[in-house]
């Protein structure tokens, strides 16, 4: 089932653009079946990104890097601190659904967060993964943006690790003003994370054959 999948992993920050471009130039090689699908995971250096649903209104400073994408969703922050999983994934060896496969992300992110004994859970029409602070407030752990070309999906999801939440205040992030951003660091110490790359392949091998 995963003999057609790359694995990859980056250790140091990569460049917006750089990921960008290389995940479209993979995107066409899977479309032409000359290359294997791929799971990217990473960091990137500081930058603000906009989907397709962002509002101008919803950038607060505009002296910030920023970058227009082609990916669903609004704004949001990449940077250090942060885990960014990019999937390029042909979806007609899965099944033909967007909806299904954005769950399927949801999932493999409250499952991974389970791994760490922390409870991730879903807000109906806010997507992404959200956990509940020590003073139970709602805060935001993981934000998924992607994009689907006949049926080849990329970009992906971001997790919060240990991300400075001051580089979020340049913008409104994913359009929504109530509630705050959450790391990992905040429920437990990040050395037990030393393997979160391996848990989320892990779970990523157990949740999408479901998909099949």
């Amino acid at each position: 089932m995963f003999d057609n999948i790359e694995w990859e992993i980056s250790k140091n920050l990569i460049e917006y653009d750089f990921a960008i471009s290389k995940m479209e130039k993979r995107v066409l090689e899977i479309k032409k079946k000359s290359a294997k699908e791929l799971v990217w995971l990473l960091e990137h250096k500081s930058i603000y990104t906009a989907g397709t649903s962002a509002k101008k209104e919803d950038l607060k400073n505009d002296e910030v890097e920023v970058r227009f994408t082609g990916r669903g969703g609004q704004w949001t922050w990449h940077g250090p601190g942060q885990r960014v999983v990019y999937l390029m994934l042909n979806l007609k060896h899965r099944k033909q659904d967007v909806k299904a496969y954005v769950n399927a992300l949801e999932e493999l992110i409250i499952m991974t967060l389970r791994d760490f004994s922390i409870k991730g859970k879903r807000i109906e029409n806010k997507p992404g993964v959200w956990v509940k602070n020590k003073n139970n407030n709602v805060e935001k752990i993981a934000a998924i943006g992607i994009r689907v070309k006949k049926w080849v999906a990329f970009h992906g999801f971001s997790l919060n690790l240990n991300v400075n939440k001051e580089d979020y205040s340049g913008i409104i992030p994913c359009g929504i003003q109530d509630k705050g951003i959450a790391n990992i660091s905040d429920f437990l110490d990040l050395k037990l994370t030393a393997d979160i790359n391996d848990v989320i392949i892990s779970e990523f091998k157990k949740i999408f054959p479901d998909m099949s």
